[in-house]
């Protein structure tokens, strides 16, 4: 039973992720209204009703905003950290499991583990993903690689990875110096470099995607990241780079004794390069 993956969009503008195993459905994170996040999943051939529960990485609107909405509409129950419910005052809730300590969890076939991670939030978190043999981890909107992170992301076999900016644009752009500090901090999120040098130490050759999110459409472009990221990228079975504007279609993650389809070693998720944030 493998585990499979797409996105509803993924940068500053909504982030939400969906890991399907067997007949359980997760969304993770949501930062969308409910009218696009029902719109961005039948583009997927999904509904909200789908969904056996909701995950949340941290308390920031492009991830969290639409939360509290569609949990209340759907009356589906909720997976967050206590520090980040209370961050955020996003109402009622139908049903909230706390993570306690980052322990592991399961819901249906799927394995969950959180993983506390560098970022601008009361207790972030993000997650690896285990069924039957594969694995799948989501990893965006943090500052630093620690031991910690590499560990538990080291060896999946297919990983949503950030690679949020590139320091020269960053430096040189629109933003405030304070906002700049806060994105190129040891708190904030990964630049291009920091995303290739996390793989090379790791090692892609074993992955069978890469994809490579969040995206800034201000601090970064298309082919800095790809540039940054080419050696990573030619040694993946797949490498796409998600969008804003439509996230990615459906991926699936072979368990480790069957051979993942061949598929194009670099492409783009559905959108021209500027819709990419």
């Amino acid at each position: 039973m493998a585990i499979r993956f797409a996105s509803l969009g993924s940068g500053s503008k909504g982030n939400g992720t969906l890991v399907a195993c067997g007949d359980h459905c997760l969304l993770v994170d949501c930062g969308f209204t409910i009218k696009e996040t029902e719109r961005r999943m039948a583009r997927l051939g999904a509904s909200p009703a789908d969904l056996s529960a909701i995950l949340v990485t941290h308390e920031h609107s492009d991830h969290m905003g639409g939360v509290g909405p569609l949990a209340r509409k759907y009356r589906l129950p909720v997976y967050l950290t206590p520090g980040t419910l209370r961050a955020r005052d996003i109402g009622s809730l139908p049903q909230v499991h706390l993570i306690e300590g980052h322990q592991p969890f399961v819901i249906g076939d799927i394995q969950v583990t959180p993983v506390a991670v560098p970022h601008d939030a009361r207790e972030a978190a993000q997650f690896v993903f285990r069924s039957r043999g594969s694995s799948l981890g989501l990893l965006t909107d943090l500052g630093t690689i620690t031991p910690h992170v590499e560990s538990h992301f080291g060896d999946c076999d297919a990983l949503v990875l950030e690679a949020n900016h590139d320091p020269q644009m960053l430096a040189q752009g629109p933003y405030p110096p304070s906002l700049k500090r806060r994105v190129g901090g040891a708190y904030g999120h990964l630049s291009n470099q920091q995303a290739a040098g996390f793989l090379q130490r790791v090692g892609s050759d074993h992955l069978q995607h890469l994809v490579v999110a969040h995206i800034s459409e201000k601090n970064n472009s298309l082919e800095l990241a790809r540039e940054a990221l080419s050696d990573a990228a030619a040694k993946a079975a797949n490498c796409i780079f998600a969008c804003q504007q439509e996230g990615f279609d459906w991926l699936q993650v072979s368990s480790a004794d069957v051979a993942p389809a061949p598929q194009d070693s670099l492409q783009m998720a559905n959108a021209p390069a500027e819709a990419i944030d």
